[in-house]
């Protein structure tokens, strides 16, 4: 039995896939995926009200 999340299908999720790969081609199809992760997790941060926060990188003298 297949599970159903929301109202994509496992078979819907295949289909839209291939014809994401069709149109965009393989070589483009990981800089979108990046580029949705990306956008989800400054929506998500946006919405929950989380500042960035910069990171500061600090430098080890040796002697």
């Amino acid at each position: 039995m297949l599970t159903t999340f929301g109202f994509i299908t496992p078979m819907t999720a295949g289909i839209i896939l291939v014809v994401a790969l069709v149109i965009f081609g393989p070589g483009k199809l990981p800089e979108l995926g990046k580029s949705l992760g990306r956008g989800i997790k400054e929506f998500k941060s946006a919405t929950e009200g989380e500042e960035k926060k910069e990171e500061v990188k600090v430098e080890k003298v040796e002697k």
